[in-house]
């Protein structure tokens, strides 16, 4: 936690002061270009791999990248995806897995999720990722697969729907390589294509 309040303190004195006018500007609007849906995963901060400045992205985390489709009821990812679609305009969508990533991991590789259960039922969303997945247990196949699912499970969302029927978003699905720095830009599905 120290460091952590060290680094408080260093944006206070140092990059606050240097970039004040971005965040007076920052209080008072909020309009990112972008919904940037990623892997909860620390070594993935889409900011850095983007090169986007504070207030250009609007970003979801979730383990897995994983997109629930759309049901009845309070769901913090649906209402996000809702409000950035629906109510900041994003014109952009980005479903982003990464490698290595420990979610698709442990579906490829059947680990014992027993002793996390809200773990087990969370990667239960990603059932049509492995059976999309020619095998199951190639975790880079698994994690394409998984980023293309996720973005037909976005399509589900009436104002997601409705903004890609208008043309007014545009969809993409990405495979961030964290070794490499590299970004493999995924082929979208026609009907999601725009």
């Amino acid at each position: 936690m120290h460091h952590l309040a060290q680094g408080v303190a260093r944006f206070q004195q140092d990059v606050y002061p240097a970039r004040r006018e971005l965040f007076g500007r920052l209080a008072a609007r909020h309009t990112p270009h972008t919904l940037f849906i990623g892997c909860s995963d620390a070594r993935v901060v889409p900011e850095l791999i983007t090169d986007c400045e504070p207030g250009e992205l609007f970003v979801i985390r979730t383990a897995g990248n994983l997109v629930p489709a759309r049901t009845p009821g309070a769901d913090g990812v649906a209402a996000s995806i809702e409000y950035a679609v629906g109510t900041l305009g994003v014109r952009d969508i980005v479903v982003c897995g990464h490698s290595a990533c420990g979610a698709m991991t442990a579906l490829a590789h059947g680990h014992d999720l027993g002793g996390a259960p809200a773990v087990a039922d969370w990667l239960r969303l990603a059932d049509t990722s492995v059976a999309r997945t020619h095998d199951a247990a190639d975790v880079p196949a698994l994690v394409r697969q998984n980023v293309l699912a996720q973005l037909a499970n976005l399509a589900t969302h009436p104002c997601v729907a409705r903004a890609l029927a208008r043309r007014r978003i545009t969809v993409r699905g990405w495979v961030f390589d964290i070794a490499t720095g590299r970004v493999e830009e995924l082929t979208v599905p026609a009907p999601l294509a725009a």
